[in-house]
């Protein structure tokens, strides 16, 4: 199988308790079915097995999670932001979600995707740091692919059409906004070749599309009420904004066939950079409150194929008012 990194991934590392927004905080976790299979033949005499009984439960979405404690904490974060469940059992028998965290991890036949969330402000740290291009590592191991029914002929036709769109991005013949604008032509014409996009005019304000019902950290509620219009800064980071929503989200087309959504979630990255604080720590911040809350994302892609401030009209005139 071949696996894909960023280049930056191998220099990750986890500062546990050190961490400025613990991931142990503000989210349920969900209990895999694996882990629940281990928790079951722990002992009955043992503290952690009683602690993880009291605390099972069912979320609105019918998944087994654990219920958190006050303050949204995880109920097995201790007064130290150490996991009291990492202890007693060992890290290979927490969850799946913690386990991974902040990875994202996406197979496709053969090859398979692995990435660093922002929602992990270390992450967030460490994207927003390069000083050039993103660049990936690429290696082939001796896995061989799961079984699955990816349409093969369009994930081939995608993953061109997304070398095209990193090269548009990745350019230096144009600026942050022209890089925006031509990989909205791009998608808007490629989503027609693939297929229809409903599209219905809703007349929700920009800065409303934000303002998640399941909110995480009061943070970006502040965020979003300070937030201004400015003009996008030619920068590293803004480019490197889109790249990450392109590698992370792009070739998830290949399930919904929904291209020019994976092409807005870019354009809207930088916009968020841009009118909401312009730092790692922002960027960070959205995610944590909308690419791991199922809620609040399901609610984002919805808002991408029905919002008219969302259409690319209204985002090309977002990035240049003169187009």
């Amino acid at each position: 199988m071949k696996i894909v990194k960023p280049e930056y991934y191998k220099n990750f590392k986890c500062i546990a308790g050190a961490c400025p927004d613990s991931c142990c905080q503000g989210w349920e976790v969900d209990a895999d079915s694996e882990s629940l299979e281990y928790y079951s033949k722990l002992s009955g005499d043992l503290e952690i097995k009683q602690r993880i009984d009291r605390v099972l439960s069912k979320d609105e979405f019918g998944n087994t999670v654990f219920t958190l404690a006050p303050k949204k904490r995880c109920p097995f974060l201790n007064d130290e932001n150490l996991c009291d469940m990492h202890i007693a059992i060992g890290q290979e028998h927490t969850p799946y979600t913690c386990r991974t965290f902040p990875r994202f991890i996406y197979d496709y036949g053969s090859t398979r995707e692995i990435g660093l969330s922002f929602s992990c402000p270390v992450a967030a740290d460490m994207i927003y740091a390069l000083d050039s291009h993103l660049k990936f590592d690429e290696e082939v191991n001796d896995e061989l692919p799961a079984i699955n029914d990816i349409d093969a002929m369009l994930f081939y036709k995608l993953n061109a059409a997304r070398r095209e769109v990193m090269a548009i991005l990745q350019s230096d013949s144009f600026t942050v906004s022209e890089k925006l604008i031509k990989i909205l032509d791009y998608g808007y014409e490629l989503q027609n070749e693939i297929d229809s996009y409903t599209y219905t005019s809703e007349n929700l304000d920009f800065f409303d599309v934000f303002n998640n019902p399941e909110l995480i950290n009061r943070e970006w509620e502040e965020k979003i009420k300070n937030g201004q219009i400015r003009q996008i800064e030619n920068s590293v980071f803004n480019e490197n904004t889109a790249v990450y929503f392109i590698y992370k989200y792009f070739l998830q087309a290949v399930y919904d066939r929904d291209i020019l959504s994976k092409i807005k979630m870019a354009v809207v990255g930088v916009l968020i950079n841009t009118y909401f604080g312009g730092d790692a720590w922002t960027i960070h911040l959205w995610s944590k409150e909308t690419e791991h809350s199922q809620y609040n994302m399901d609610r984002y892609k919805k808002l991408l194929k029905t919002e008219k401030c969302l259409s690319v009209g209204e985002l090309k005139r977002r990035i240049n008012p003169n187009v």
